[in-house]
């Protein structure tokens, strides 16, 4: 055990390229480096995080066709798969929300209401999405994460809370909504506490469960009172409620929701077997749950990656993602996906490492086989509390006024994805990183260039324009990929610099080195503005291309098209290269300075 690191995790948290077994065994690697002193905090926090994994796994399980006790069979199975095969310290996976519609379309229909052919169906879909999953980390897929900026991951993330935090309210309330989407849900709420159906008994044990949550949280990061500091506010305020609740009886004589009884046993290993005319539907379904739950898993590990100083592999991730949706499908399990509510439930209990999942696995499985009634009296209004305080310390405001200060659009960006998540869900609203990645790409900067006195290199006559140009010479500069987004607007932009030329243009010199890729459409283009370029008397060249984008021209076969000589390794030499050729009035003057008109 070594005990030269922080107790927040600091440092690089892969395992070595070097081990081929540490590298997908995450686990392991953090098992050989595991500091002795984050032990009590992964213990504490993985009892505090029981509390809710016990009844999320069984809501979401019956929300998803399925009972109940094989929803504690999938987070039991996920905890300690993702463990050993998930790259991150902290990250909670299970049965998830977002999941159990896509689980419910494909299960309700298919089974007609017989359990073990549900089960069989859900596990099938477990095993297809971590199929998918696993191929998609070993195909190295997990650089879509990287488009996600970082305002898109504050929208995602302020999304969440505010979805979670509104789906908590009814509960903390003392009773129930039967809608679809955050704007249902409050319109539901609200029409519910209007007509009176608050439980009063339920508000008061929620509320005081959130307040002695945050007090004691405050108390923490003010760090005055240093034994306050090790508490565990979360663990407290559950066992308080749970104590009063049993004691004086709530449940029994004033209708308190509580948590009950949890079914008893322990998932077996076996194989879901389904018909061949379920094959199509659960292919289907499986491999959208694989959508929801790699777009989900990816954004999560990232932003609790940064806030824990760690680095994670997005392709581990994957493998993780998928190892333990495999494992689930051969326990009786569900599709299981990493969870916005359970996850900062962890953290906030001061989770070190991927034992707290372990020891929640663990103590789920010891209730189950030994103590199935000892969380009973717990009060459902408390584990409303417990989420909706997670979900608090989810909202990223103050670097939000940060970007509103240096980057208005940015802010503006992240405002939409939080509207987009909060309004239609996650994966619409993480779309949106989709479109900002396609719109900085469709529509990148573009420049023509000149000479500006007393400064070297050539420069955007938009930004200088003092510039000068060449007669007869057209440098354009282009600050992006050429990809099929981008190949008709590169063209017309093109032929418009052109035609604003003061004079007939005889070359066109792009400046291409920020130009890192072509694919087969642009190249395609470049070949028939080419052609047109022909036609109309003007040499099409290229400077400061970057040979692997060459490479690629010369496999579409453009550069043999263009010839070795269209190609210059800097716009200057383009530049000299045309005086060679150009009419007398463009050649160089006395002081070697081409005169320009």
């Amino acid at each position: 055990m070594r005990a030269n690191q922080t107790e927040t995790g600091a440092g690089d948290a892969s395992p070595p390229k070097a081990n081929p077994v540490m590298r997908w065994l995450p686990g392991l690697h953090t098992l050989r480096h595991y500091d002795i002193a984050w032990l009590r905090h992964d213990l504490v926090a993985g009892l505090v995080l029981t509390t809710m994994l016990v009844p999320a796994g069984i809501a979401y399980a019956e929300a998803s066709g399925i009972g109940g006790i094989y929803g504690l069979y999938a987070t039991i199975v996920a905890l300690l798969a993702y463990a050993l095969f998930g790259p991150s310290r902290i990250l909670v996976l299970g049965p998830d929300s977002a999941l159990a519609a896509l689980i419910l379309a494909v299960v309700a229909p298919l089974a007609m209401g017989d359990p073990k052919r549900a089960v069989a169906l859900a596990s099938a879909m477990a095993l297809v999405s971590g199929l998918v999953c696993i191929v998609a980390g070993l195909t190295r897929l997990g650089f879509i994460t990287e488009l996600l900026s970082k305002p898109i991951r504050y929208g995602y993330m302020n999304g969440i809370a505010l979805t979670v935090l509104l789906s908590q309210l009814p509960k903390l309330f003392g009773f129930s909504v039967d809608a679809d989407g955050p704007l249902r849900q409050v319109w539901s709420f609200v029409q519910g506490v209007h007509d009176g159906r608050t439980s009063t008994v339920a508000l008061a044990i929620g509320a005081g469960t959130l307040a002695v949550i945050l007090a004691l949280q405050r108390l923490q990061r003010l760090q005055r009172l240093p034994r306050v500091r090790s508490l565990p506010a979360v663990l407290i305020a559950v066992v308080l409620a749970t104590v009063v609740s049993g004691v004086l009886g709530l449940h029994e004589r004033l209708g308190l929701p509580v948590l009950g009884a949890l079914p008893q046993g322990l998932p077996a290993p076996a194989l879901p077997v389904i018909g061949w005319a379920d094959l199509q539907p659960v292919l289907l379904g499986g491999v959208a749950v694989a959508l929801v739950s790699f777009a989900d898993t990816s954004v999560l590990s990232r932003v609790y990656a940064a806030r824990t100083r760690t680095r994670v592999d997005p392709n581990q991730e994957m493998v993780g993602l998928g190892a333990a949706n495999l494992a689930v499908g051969f326990f009786q399990g569900m599709p299981i996906s990493s969870s916005s509510s359970r996850t900062p439930v962890a953290e906030s209990a001061g989770a070190r490492s991927q034992l707290t999942g372990v020891v929640g696995a663990l103590a789920i499985a010891v209730l189950l086989l030994v103590a199935p009634n000892l969380l009973k009296d717990l009060p459902s209004a408390a584990l409303a509390a417990v989420v909706i305080a997670a979900a608090l310390g989810l909202f990223e405001w103050r670097d939000l006024r940060r970007l509103y200060r240096i980057q208005r659009w940015e802010f503006w960006l992240s405002v939409v994805c939080f509207a987009g998540v909060a309004t239609f869900g996650a994966i619409q609203g993480i779309g949106i990183a989709v479109i900002e990645f396609l719109w900085d790409g469709w529509r990148p900067h573009w420049a023509v260039m000149g000479r500006v006195d007393g400064i070297g290199g050539f420069h955007d006559i938009k930004r200088y324009p003092e510039a000068q140009q060449l007669d007869g010479l057209v440098l354009f500069r282009w600050d992006a990929p050429l990809f099929f987004a981008n190949a008709e607007l590169f063209r017309e932009e093109v032929l418009a610099a052109l035609a604003r030329s003061s004079t007939p243009p005889r070359w066109l010199v792009v400046a291409a080195e920020p130009v890192t890729s072509v694919d087969v459409t642009s190249s395609d283009m470049l070949a028939e503005l080419d052609q047109e370029l022909l036609c109309r008397g003007i040499d099409l060249r290229f400077a400061e291309m970057k040979d692997p984008v060459k490479d690629k021209l010369k496999r579409f076969g453009l550069f043999e098209r263009l010839g070795a000589s269209a190609f210059h390794p800097t716009v200057e030499e383009a530049v000299s290269a045309y005086l060679a050729l150009a009419p007398e009035k463009n050649r160089p003057g006395p002081e070697g300075a081409p005169i320009i008109t």
